[in-house]
C-alpha cells in the first residue's frame, strides 16, 4: 500500500513538473522540413545592380527584345507563349536613374500607387458602391478627338508615374501590329494607345492606328461587354466608351471595341479591348496593359483560358522567361507535382484579384505563432491574400509583420544594422558592403502543411549600390481593410500558376 502511495505522488509530481507553466514555455514551435538558414550571395547581387545601370546593357537588352520576344509553342496547341521582359530593362527614352537609389526609390513610389490603387478597390466594395454608381471622369475631349477630326495632343513622358512592372510583345489588328504591352494580374480591361491621340504619353512603338486593321470593331453601349465595364458611357454615335484609373492619378479613356490579338503567330479573334485616345501617365513606354485579372472581360478570361502561369525574373538581371497560357483544351496540367498548391479564392465583391489561402510564415524552419486570422477574408469580402504581378514588395497585416520582423532581426544578431535614408518603406536594414556571401535565416510562405522557401535574394534586396540591403516585407497600411498582398519580388524565379478550371493556384520553384 506504502509502494502505491509513493508511485502515485511520484507521478503527481512528473505531471505537474511536466505540464507547469515554465516548462510549457519552452516547448519548441511547430517546425518546418526547411534548414534554419540559407546563404545569400552579396556580391552578385551588387553585380546585378551596378549592370542594370549600364548603357552598354541596355543596348544588349533592346536586342534581347527584338529577337525572342514572341515564343512559339508548334508542338503544344494549347498552349500560347510571351517572352516577359522587366519594366527597368524596358528601352526608354526617359533619362536614365543616375544611380541605384533612385531607382529604388522610383520603384517604391510606383508600389506604394499600386497598393493604394488596389486597397482603394477593395474599400468601395466593402462600402457597397456599384459598378452604375461611377461615371467617366472626361469624355469630351476624347470624344472630340474620336469622332470629329485627328488631333495630336502633347505627348506626356509615362516614366515618373504608373505601374506594372513586367511587359511582352503582342500583335494586335490585322495585319498584326506588334505592340509592348504590360502584364497585369491586377486588372481585367485590356488596352493600347490609339490614333487619333488627344492627350497620348511616349511609347517606344509607333501607336496603333485602327483605321488600318480590317479587324477592328466599335462595341455598342448596349453590348454584354460594355455592361461589364466599371466604369462606362455611350458616345455620340450609340458606341461604348470605356475609362480605366489606377488610383494615382493615372487613367486610359477612349472606345471600347473588338479586335484581333495574335500570340505566337496564333490569331485570337474578337478581344474585347480599350482603344485609348486619352491616357495620362502610365507605363513607361508601352503601348498599353494585357489585363490578367480574374473578371470577366480579362484576357484569359475572354479566349476561355483553363489556366496561365508565368514566372517572374529578377528585376535586375537580363534574363526573361514566359508567360504561358493554357487553352480550355484537353491536356496535361500546366503545374506539375512538384508545386506548393492552394485554393484559389474569390472575393465576391471584387473579382478582379486572385486570392491564396496562405495560413503562415516561417523563419529559420519554424513557423511564427500568427494567428490565422491574419491572413483569412472575413465574411464581408475584407482581409484575406492576393498574388500580385504588379506589387513588388509583399505586404502583411502589421501583427504577421512584426511577428516575421522580429523571428528575422532575432536570427541575424550577428550582422550589422544600417540605415536607408529616404527608403521610408523599410524599417529592417543590413550593412552587408563587407561580405561577399552571408548566412542569412531562410523564410518561407506556408499554405497548408505545404512550405513555398523563398530564395534569400528574394527577401533581402539591395537599395543601393554600396552593400546596404533591406527585409522586402513592409506592414499593410490602415486603410488597407486589412488584404495582404504577395508581390512580385517574392515570386521571382517562382512559376506561379493560376489554375482557373480547378480553382487552384501553385508555385513552383526554379521553374523560369
Amino acid at each position: 500500500m506504502a509502494n502505491s502511495h509513493l508511485h502515485f505522488h511520484l507521478l503527481f509530481l512528473f505531471l505537474s513538473f511536466l505540464f507547469s507553466p515554465a516548462i510549457s514555455r519552452h516547448i519548441s514551435p511547430k517546425t518546418t522540413n526547411t534548414a534554419a538558414t540559407s546563404l545569400f550571395d552579396v556580391s552578385t547581387s551588387l553585380s546585378r545592380t551596378e549592370l542594370l545601370l549600364s548603357h552598354s546593357h541596355q543596348q544588349q537588352q533592346q536586342q534581347q527584345q527584338q529577337s525572342v520576344s514572341v515564343v512559339e509553342n508548334k508542338n503544344v496547341t494549347n498552349v500560347l507563349s510571351l517572352r516577359l521582359h522587366s519594366r527597368d530593362l524596358f528601352p526608354s527614352t526617359a533619362p536614365p536613374p543616375k544611380d541605384y537609389t533612385s531607382l529604388t526609390l522610383s520603384r517604391l513610389a510606383r508600389d506604394s500607387a499600386r497598393v493604394a490603387a488596389i486597397s482603394a478597390r477593395v474599400a468601395l466594395a466593402l462600402s457597397g458602391i456599384k459598378n452604375s454608381d461611377l461615371e467617366p471622369q472626361q469624355t469630351h475631349k476624347h470624344e472630340t478627338a474620336a469622332e470629329e477630326e485627328p488631333i495630336e495632343g502633347p505627348i506626356a513622358s509615362g516614366s515618373s508615374q504608373g505601374s506594372g512592372e513586367y511587359f511582352s510583345r503582342v500583335g494586335v489588328g490585322s495585319p498584326a501590329r506588334q505592340l509592348d504591352l504590360v502584364l497585369d494580374t491586377g486588372s481585367d480591361v485590356s488596352w493600347v494607345q490609339c490614333q487619333p491621340c488627344a492627350d497620348c504619353y511616349q511609347q517606344s512603338d509607333p501607336i496603333y492606328d485602327p483605321s488600318a486593321s480590317s479587324t477592328y470593331s466599335r462595341l455598342d453601349c448596349a453590348s454584354a461587354a460594355c455592361a461589364s465595364l466599371d466604369v462606362s458611357a455611350c458616345g455620340a454615335r450609340a458606341t461604348c466608351l470605356y475609362q480605366v484609373s489606377y488610383g494615382d492619378g493615372s487613367y486610359t479613356v477612349g472606345d471600347f471595341a473588338t479586335e484581333t490579338v495574335t500570340l505566337g503567330g496564333r490569331p485570337l479573334p474578337n478581344v474585347a479591348f480599350g482603344c485609348g485616345h486619352d491616357n495620362e501617365g502610365l507605363f513607361v513606354g508601352a503601348a498599353g496593359l494585357l489585363g490578367l485579372g480574374g473578371g470577366a472581360l480579362s484576357f484569359p478570361s475572354q479566349i476561355s483560358a483553363r489556366s496561365f502561369s508565368y514566372c517572374l525574373v529578377d528585376r535586375d538581371s537580363p534574363s526573361t522567361s514566359t508567360l504561358d497560357l493554357h487553352l480550355d483544351l484537353d491536356g496535361e496540367s500546366a503545374s506539375s507535382g512538384d508545386a506548393v498548391s492552394t485554393s484559389l479564392i474569390r472575393n465576391r465583391g471584387v473579382d478582379t484579384f486572385y486570392y491564396v489561402g496562405l495560413t503562415g510564415i516561417a523563419v529559420g524552419g519554424r513557423v511564427l505563432p500568427i494567428p490565422g486570422s491574419a491572413f483569412e477574408m472575413d465574411a464581408a469580402g475584407g482581409g484575406g491574400v492576393i498574388v500580385d504581378s504588379g506589387t513588388a514588395i509583399t505586404r502583411l497585416r502589421r501583427d504577421a509583420y512584426d511577428a516575421l520582423r522580429d523571428a528575422f532581426v532575432g536570427a541575424t544578431g550577428d550582422l550589422a544594422r544600417a540605415a536607408a535614408p529616404g527608403v521610408a518603406l523599410f524599417d529592417t536594414c543590413y550593412d552587408l558592403s563587407s561580405r561577399r556571401s552571408v548566412e542569412v535565416p531562410t523564410v518561407g510562405l506556408m499554405f497548408g502543411e505545404e512550405e513555398l522557401r523563398l530564395p534569400a535574394k528574394n527577401y533581402l534586396i539591395p537599395v543601393d549600390s554600396a552593400g546596404t540591403f533591406c527585409l522586402a516585407f513592409a506592414p499593410a497600411s490602415s486603410s488597407s481593410s486589412g488584404l495582404s498582398i504577395i508581390g512580385n519580388v517574392q515570386q521571382q524565379g517562382t512559376r506561379v500558376t493560376f489554375d482557373i478550371k480547378n480553382s487552384m493556384v501553385g508555385f513552383e520553384a526554379d521553374k523560369c
